[in-house]
This record gives structure tokens, sequence and C-alpha cells, in this order.
């Protein structure tokens, strides 16, 4: 099968693409033939330069997220036959520690992560645990399945399982314009609440109100702490989602929650070493909760709502896979409004 073998860590070079054996199937896995798979700033720029915080293993191959047709099953695997349309759960918990046990395994400390710690989707086909499959609504294509299974599970699960996020609560969502930012506005407003985005431009900011933000903020012109306080009657949001760690972003995020509010932080891609003002903490009652991953009720979630149209998946294009150099520049150069994708099977 063809792949693109990243074998040194770099520039978009890296990416050659290579004629590889097929994979085949353990005892507990599937093989897909896949269709679609993305691109992901944390997952496939950073694991490519070799920035990403908990290592990668070479030779790989990207793609934390695909989807496609199951071509063959493990011996063991019940769950899924050939033929059937699928979607992947990237973390792979390891199903033994203390949160694997008691339901929370996207908070698995040992997990690993498919694209970084074993070969991903940037291939015509990818063996991955069965454990980590779910079929695919038939009202979604393999693109729409993808892009929804990975920002949309993520946004429930750092919103609902880990914020706690409540109707009639207030959420303001940093980054909205992004990929999960984007799926945390639609989450929010799903679970009832009053959704403040705050994004970096204009154009932005138009984006995120069309997916049902009540109001859009651009931290370039205006001070959103600022801005949020006005607009809740200077009490502040309950719950504040900040993905970037950016060191100018994250004392504004702090800035707009409210007493005793919570503060989920869930992205280091800004630089991840910031100023905290820890008499804000205590004064204010703050709850700061990291989260990451996702479970796989929050993937069946996600899924089913965007069956139901709930949750829209804006794709920005789509490159063949000898294409994936290029693809990588884009994302990089553009920061694009919508996923970009990969199509290994570029017939489909």
């Amino acid at each position: 099968m063809k792949a693109v073998v990243l074998r040194k860590f770099g520039g978009s070079e890296q990416l050659v693409i290579e004629t590889v054996p097929d994979p085949t199937p353990a005892p507990d896995e599937v093989v897909l033939r896949v269709i679609r798979v993305s691109i992901n700033r944390s997952f496939d720029l950073s694991v490519r330069k070799g920035e990403y915080s908990r290592g990668a293993v070479l030779p790989l191959v990207l793609g934390a997220d695909p989807s496609g047709i199951v071509t063959a099953v493990g011996q063991d695997v019940t769950s899924v036959k050939i033929g059937d349309r699928v979607t992947v759960m990237s973390t792979i918990a390891c199903g033994e520690c203390h949160e694997c046990r008691n339901g929370a395994s996207a908070s698995c400390g040992l997990s690993r992560t498919i694209g970084v710690h074993r070969w991903g989707g940037y291939a015509e086909y990818v063996a991955v645990p069965a454990s980590n499959i779910v079929k695919i609504p038939h009202q979604l294509d393999f693109g729409e399945a993808t892009v929804v299974a990975r920002h949309g599970a993520a946004a429930y699960n750092f919103l609902v399982d880990r914020g706690r996020l409540r109707e009639g609560e207030t959420a303001v969502i940093f980054g909205a314009s992004g990929a999960l930012g984007g799926f945390a506005v639609q989450v929010a407003k799903r679970m009832g609440a009053t959704v403040i985005a705050v994004v970096g431009a204009d154009n932005r900011a138009a984006f995120v109100r069309e997916l049902g933000a009540d109001a859009a903020i651009n931290y370039r012109s205006l001070d959103p702490a600022e801005q949020v306080m006005a607009l809740t009657n200077k009490r502040g949001a309950d719950l504040v989602l900040e993905s970037s760690g950016d060191q100018q972003l994250w004392p504004l995020a702090l800035r707009c929650v409210a007493q005793a509010g919570r503060l989920v932080t869930c992205g280091a891609h800004g630089g991840g070493t910031v100023a905290l003002d820890l008499r804000r903490v205590y004064v204010g009652r703050l709850q700061i909760i990291g989260a990451a991953g996702v479970n796989l009720r929050d993937l069946d979630w996600a899924l089913a709502a965007g069956a139901r149209g709930e949750l829209k998946a804006t794709i920005d294009r789509i490159y063949p896979l000898d294409a994936a150099p290029a693809a990588h520049d884009y994302v990089e150069r553009e920061r694009p409004l919508g996923k970009v994708l990969i199509a290994p099977q570029s017939n489909i």
C-alpha cells in the first residue's frame, strides 16, 4: 500500500510517500481502507516537527482520526464486520489504571495516540484496535464523520464531562473559530448555554456567529475580559474554555471567569508556559481543570448529534495522499476556517 511516512522530524518535506506492506490485524484489531483523515495542529504539525510533548515513535505514519471501510477483522473481534463504515477514536487507553476502571478513559495517564505512538491514517490502509472503532451513522459521509468524531467528541468531553456545563450557564470559548472551538460553540449551545466566542479577526467573528455564538469578541481590537463583564452584568462566565496556552491570552481567559467559576485548559500550542495569578484563583474560588482525549460515550454523543444535524462539520478543502506536504503547508500558512482533510482513496 501507499503511505506517507515520517522518518525524520522537520519540515513538510519530511513527509514522503512510500510503498509499505499492507497491515494485518492482531486478534483484537481491525483494518480500515482509509477514506478520509484530517490534519491536526497538535497531532500532525507538532509531531512532524518533533515538538509534541508526549513524544512520537519513528518511523511514523501520521493521522489520528481516520474514517473508512472495514476490510479485515481480527479473530477476537465481534463488534464490527467487513464492509462496515467506521470512524476511529484516536486515544488508546491502557484499560487498567484507576481512571479507566472507573469509566474515565479520557483521563488515562498511560494512553497512547494513533498517529503518534503507532501508525495512523495517512495511508491507504490502517490497523486500529477494535475497541476504538465506532460505526458511522448513514446520515454522515466519511469527511463529516472524521471531523465530528475528532472535535465534536473532544468538545463534549471538555465542556460537559470535565467542565460540567449546565443549561442556563454562560460559556466563553477562546479560539472559537478553530476546529475544536467551533465545535465547542455548537456543543455549548446544544447544552442550553449562552455562548460568548473569542476570536482573532472580524471575519472569524462572523463565522462563529453562524455556528450559534450569542456574541463574538475580536481580542485583537477589544479586551475580552472587559467585554465579557459587560455582557454578563459584571459577573463573568461560569465556564471558560482555553485551548492555546498562550501567555497573552491565558490571563485574559482567567479574568473572564465568574466568582466560583471554572476554566478548562486543553492545549498548549501557544507556548504552554503562562503566568498564573494565584490571588485571582483563591480569592475567586476558581477551578482550573485540565482536559484531553475523549471517552467512547463522547464519540457516540457527537456522532448522534451530527446525524441529527445538530453539529456542523466545516471542511475547508481535501488533498490527495501524495499532496500531504502541501496540505501541511497550507494549514500552517493560512490557518483556514474549517478542517483540511486527506483522501488516501482519491476516487471516493
